[in-house]
């Protein structure tokens, strides 16, 4: 069941382009929290992003909720059990405990540093929200005072590993013109996402699960993954997926007719399964002037596009859409195996949706709120773990050899991945592997509502295509950042269902329409990994880490 990395399936990297004590992969919340973590411990830091740290991600372009609850002991008492039952009794009290302390203490930090915060009629600062793009601006500020190392569009590809199956840095390519890159590190803290399946939601679309992949090759395990069916709703014409202004929502049929249940506790499913057959239209009718106004200060971008198509979404119905965030918005991620967020791979750590968020959410998704919290709590915890390890194991010397820890979506592109046969390689093309992914994951019917009618036939469909996947090479040499890419929405598809699978209860987001009720025997968390053959555990619940011995005698 557990896997190590394997140097005999492996290419040796010659030389490293830079040197680092920590390596953070990923310049969202978590990434940036994590960089200036390490750097406080003394560390030497390179913080690597797909995209412009700053300005790329889910958080960067749209306003987020934060879980910030006063360090009283009913407020925190309450906040915590908002998320019991939701949750299907699958969070741990302290984890939570440690996120609500952690946040207040960053967000003050924020402060300190300048953030904007609104205050109210009395003069107090509310700290329950973030604006996107003041936060990350300030974010990578504080990430260059602190000497911390920003190489933007450098998108990482795979993990190094050492002789001993330590993760000592990463590789990847330089945009534009895909110039090889490769960071030596004494630890990596993954801080790259989660991933919806490139379904358009805003920000998401360097959000493909890369890391997953990556930690999953260097022996890394998940848990959580069956919670992973999060869609966002939204306009059909719009990439915002923010809800909350739904709730001032009237749903109607194509003919006008209010659909009724819409927009309650369970309205989402009815929405879901109407848009299975038919169109469905909201209009927010039922907010008042002053929702009106608020609604345009707290989050503009969402009326960008009505305003561009001279549309009234106060007055006039408009078509809606669920759009699939998987485990940007959803719990699942990698196990966490200490209250470091180190993972079961040494010299790994791992920060925000990466991560899984069960140890807060349970089964169910955190929203903003609870996201943006584990992001910035798990990055000054993952920083300053990595930094520790890294700084404890710097007398290793630097021109140790690594390998590359990448394979699926590779072969034949070194000499020393010839473990498959020049011969039956094939050319994959990125784009054709995406839009298969996405006809399995996408549908409503099959991942809303989930059975084994419909989760069976998907994984023999996705376990195919992951054995051509294994034997293919990207059709151009220019194309091996989407092939990679193309290959982590497989990856992650595949361990989704096989653990929505496994278990036979609705919990949580996880909805089986063959077992439609919670089985209080299923109080437990199901740990996930593997490629070529991907295996599912059982973890008692409640456990914010676990260890590998655990995992090995579920």
């Amino acid at each position: 069941m557990t896997e190590t990395f394997d140097t005999r399936r492996a290419e040796r990297l010659a030389h490293p382009t830079h040197e680092a004590d920590v390596l953070v992969i990923g310049g969202g919340p978590a990434g940036t929290w994590a960089a200036i973590a390490a750097a406080a411990r003394g560390a030497r830091v390179i913080l690597v992003d797909k995209g412009f740290c700053g300005t790329s991600g889910a958080t960067a372009p749209s306003g987020t909720g934060t879980w910030w609850v006063p360090p009283d002991l009913q407020a925190r008492t309450a906040a915590k059990a908002q998320r019991e039952a939701v949750g299907g009794f699958l969070a741990s009290h302290e984890w939570m405990d440690r996120v609500l302390d952690q946040t207040w203490h960053n967000l003050q930090q924020l402060a300190d540093w300048g953030y904007p915060f609104p205050v109210d009629d009395a003069g107090n600062e509310r700290r329950n929200s973030l604006q996107g793009p003041e936060y990350m601006r300030l974010m990578r500020k504080r990430v260059k005072a602190a000497g911390v190392r920003i190489l933007d569009h450098h998108p990482a590809l795979e993990l190094l590993v050492d002789a001993h199956g330590q993760v000592r840095g990463a590789t990847g390519v330089a945009e534009p013109g895909d110039t090889p890159w490769a960071v030596h590190a004494g630890a990596v803290v993954l801080a790259s996402g989660g991933c919806a399946f490139l379904s358009k939601a805003l920000g998401t679309d360097v959000l493909t699960g890369d890391g997953h992949l990556m930690a999953a090759e260097a022996g890394a395990a998940f848990s959580g993954m069956e919670f992973s069916s999060a869609y966002g709703l939204g306009p059909t014409f719009s990439s915002v997926t923010k809800s909350l202004f739904y709730n001032w929502a009237t749903f109607r049929e194509p003919g006008g007719a209010v659909i009724d249940g819409a927009g309650s506790s369970q309205g989402r499913s009815i929405i879901a399964r109407r848009l299975i057959s038919e169109p469905v239209f909201a209009v927010l009718d039922k907010a008042d002037g002053a929702v009106r106004a608020w609604m345009r200060q707290a989050q503009p971008n969402f009326f960008l596009p009505f305003d561009r198509l001279g549309r009234d979404p106060f007055t006039q119905p408009f078509p809606i859409t669920l759009r699939l965030e998987g485990t940007v918005r959803g719990t699942g991620g990698l196990q966490l195996q200490g209250l470091d967020c180190a993972t079961r791979v040494p010299g790994l750590y791992a920060a925000g949706d990466v991560a899984s968020r069960e140890p807060i959410c349970g089964g169910f998704t955190g929203g903003g709120s609870h996201n943006a919290a584990w992001a910035l709590s798990t990055g000054f915890w993952s920083g300053a773990g990595a930094a520790d390890h890294a700084l404890a194991h710097r007398s290793t010397p630097a021109a140790a050899p690594v390998w590359r820890a990448g394979q699926a979506g590779q072969a034949g592109l070194g000499a020393a991945r010839s473990h498959v046969s020049t011969a039956t390689t094939q050319r994959m093309d990125p784009q054709a592997l995406v839009a298969a992914v996405q006809a399995e994951v996408f549908p409503l019917e099959r991942n809303w509502f989930r059975s084994r009618d419909g989760l069976e036939p998907s994984l023999q469909r996705l376990d195919a295509l992951w054995t051509l996947a294994e034997r293919s090479a990207p059709a151009l040499p220019e194309a091996l950042r989407r092939t990679r890419q193309a290959v982590a929405l497989l990856a992650h598809a595949r361990w989704m269902y096989q653990s929505a699978l496994a278990r036979t209860e609705t919990r949580g987001m996880h909805r089986r329409t063959d077992f439609a009720q919670l089985d209080p025997a299923q109080q437990h968390h199901l740990v996930v990994g593997g490629l070529q053959q991907v295996w599912v555990a059982r973890l008692p619940a409640g456990r914010g880490a676990s260890t590998e011995r655990e995992v090995a005698a579920a």
